[in-house]
């Protein structure tokens, strides 16, 4: 491995430092997990992404540049985009809510991800905004954190990963749930957030289930695509294979080339307003793991 880095920041034993590479003038991300004592193998979080990463490059996916493993550490290089956010912050910069337009680009980028993670064999079980990085000048987006994901199986799952906010009801019903529906799940759930800027409360979720849901200012086909997503049942949610098909893409909303300009690269240095907390956040979910 070969470290041409200037390190510049460090916290605790799962640790993360911002380093230049200075052969291509990239900014990155570097991942040290520390634990004495614990035995020599492969993390969950690197298989995942390297199986995530095999193929025809995603640029939605974030890279794993490098990595190597020691006897009481492992270290993983990830890319770094700048400038970016992440979603939750994103939304938030933007008034809570996001207008339909830049909800679709957004969403179709995520749903595309989503897709290629299914082919290539991972379920990621914790989408959610904190986990999708946006870049500012272009608008494309990142999915970062393989903390809680699990290889595909036909099979339910029974115990549940990932934010329990975005739990779909089978699960509470059921004790079980399955990658595919779960994946439209939450989806949907990040539909209407960045839409709405909240989660749906009870009565929305009634709406929904019932096909009746609507809100000013979205057009039909959106709050029909929100409907579609979130029913309680998983049979009746709309298929992952064919989310991009929905009529909510074919809208004069859906016209992206507003979206793609630029805004100000104002330095912002708190966790939640920027990409740097995140490493950290999927170091420690795979140090809890990997410690457990």
């Amino acid at each position: 491995m070969d470290l041409r880095f200037q390190f510049s920041s460090l916290k605790n034993f799962a640790h993360l430092f911002r380093i230049y590479d200075w052969s291509d003038i990239n900014y990155l991300h570097m991942l040290i997990l520390c634990f004495p004592g614990h035995p020599k193998r492969l993390p969950m979080e690197i298989g995942l992404m390297l199986m995530a990463n095999k193929g025809p490059s995603v640029p939605q996916i974030i890279k794993l540049l490098d990595w190597e493993d020691d006897t009481d550490h492992y270290v993983m290089v990830m890319e770094r985009p700048i400038p970016c956010m992440d979603l939750f912050s994103f939304v938030d910069h933007h008034g809570g809510r996001l207008d339909e337009g830049m909800a679709q680009n957004i969403m179709r980028q995520v749903i595309d991800t989503a897709k290629t993670f299914c082919k290539r064999g991972i379920f990621h079980r914790d989408l959610k905004l904190e986990n999708l990085l946006v870049n500012e000048d272009t608008m494309e987006v990142k999915l970062i954190n393989f903390g809680c994901s699990a290889l595909m199986k036909k099979s339910a799952f029974k115990v549940f990963q990932g934010t329990r906010e975005y739990c779909p009801p089978e699960f509470y019903i059921k004790g079980r749930y399955h990658a595919k529906p779960t994946t439209v799940w939450t989806l949907g759930f990040i539909l209407y957030e960045m839409l709405c800027g909240e989660y749906p409360t009870s009565y929305d979720r009634h709406m929904i289930t019932v096909n009746l849901w609507t809100r000013p200012g979205l057009s039909k086909e959106c709050c029909q695509m929100i409907c579609d997503c979130l029913q309680a049942k998983p049979q009746e949610r709309l298929s992952l294979d064919k989310m991009h098909l929905h009529d909510c893409f074919k809208t004069n909303n859906a016209d992206l080339s507003f979206c793609f300009r630029s805004r100000s690269k104002t330095q912002r240095t708190s966790e939640n307003n920027s990409c740097h907390g995140h490493p950290v956040v999927f170091c420690l979910q795979s140090a809890l793991r990997l410690a457990g």
